[in-house]
């Protein structure tokens, strides 16, 4: 299997390359997460921009709302089972967004442009369609048009507990019991690279059965873009299984805009095979850090690229490429992954 082929989709994924402390006198790994992987098969040059530029990107309405309603869903778990109710989430989502707002001043911008109004700072070619919705895992640029139920803050919140009707459609947590939720995975592959990523939430039945659950707060993607989020869950389940010993029993998807579960169930072999892939796509992403030479892969996800204005493929010129020491770890402090805010 090519390179190509493996990340033929690793996906958004709800989490952050934060750095991890380690002893001084011991050498820092690389690391990646399956959304900078991601980056780098759509296009390298975006993974330059994210990675090693660390180009800022503003907020968009559907990043916000991604992560206001994994903090509700958080927080759901906090309460007793028995009040895990569609009531209490929608009574969550008020009061989680104003801890967000607080602890992200620039949400306070978000609503201030007119919904479908082009910035004017935006190159042409990038103001998606009315009514167009960014594939899952990327982010629509400035000036592209917003959901009307997006474009006010009222709207903004009705819109965050329509989703979260949606996750009771599909499962009831008052039967759950996570394990874990919005916990930091991390595994050393080949002593060469830390793969690392946030798990929305871990299951862990009574016999020892683990369930990895992603939310998605899109729709359910095509055939091709699910393959993009299984990567994402594959990248999760080959942490568990070096660092726990353990396979994962059910990798699930929850999309919460059309109330669909997915579940998979990987095996040794295909994880096995899935780690000697993420090894080679790791070599390429080496050697293009050491030429520094990222390509631009112009494809029909260009128009949701925040960086398109400086892109050679559309005319633009990147920044200079920047000095940083030997010892950087270019991955550490990249930005957040797509569907939410760090």
């Amino acid at each position: 299997m090519t390179v190509d082929a493996v990340v033929d989709a690793a996906a958004d994924a709800v989490e952050v390359n934060t750095p991890v402390e380690v002893p001084e006198d011991e050498p820092r790994l690389p690391s990646l997460s399956p959304s900078r992987a991601a980056d780098f098969k759509t296009c390298p040059l975006l993974y330059r921009f994210r990675t090693v530029d660390r180009l800022p990107e503003r907020p968009t309405p559907d990043q916000a709302r991604g992560t206001l309603v994994h903090a509700v869903l958080e927080k759901l778990f906090d309460l007793p089972a028995e009040e895990r109710t569609p009531r209490a989430a929608a009574d969550l989502v008020a009061p989680q967004w104003e801890r967000l707002v607080e602890e992200h001043p620039e949400l306070t911008d978000l609503f201030t442009a007119a919904p479908g109004a082009a910035d004017p700072a935006a190159p042409a070619g990038t103001v998606a369609s009315a009514g167009t919705v960014a594939p899952e895992g990327t982010v629509a640029p400035a000036g592209s048009p917003v959901e009307p139920e997006l474009a006010d803050p009222a709207g903004f919140l009705e819109s965050a507990r329509g989703l979260l009707g949606g996750y009771f459609a599909v499962e009831d947590p008052r039967r759950l019991e996570p394990s874990e939720r919005e916990c930091l995975v991390e595994a050393v592959v080949d002593e060469q690279l830390t793969i690392r990523g946030y798990i929305d939430r871990l299951d862990i039945s009574p016999s020892g059965d683990l369930r990895v659950v992603d939310y998605k707060t899109g729709g359910a993607p095509r055939e091709a873009f699910e393959a993009r989020a299984l990567f994402q869950l594959k990248f999760y389940a080959l942490v568990l299984w070096r660092t726990r010993g353990v396979i994962p029993r059910v990798l699930r998807l929850l999309y919460l805009r059309d109330a669909e579960a997915c579940d998979y169930t990987p095996d040794a072999e295909e994880l096995t095979r899935f780690e000697r892939n993420l090894m080679a796509l790791w070599r390429a992403i080496e050697q293009a850090t050491e030429r520094r030479d990222f390509r631009p892969k112009p494809s029909r996800l260009c128009g949701w690229c925040a960086h398109q204005a400086l892109c050679p493929a559309y005319g633009g010129t990147p920044p200079p490429y920047p000095e940083r020491p030997a010892v950087a770890d270019p991955h550490v402090g990249a930005p957040p992954d797509d569907d939410q805010l760090s």
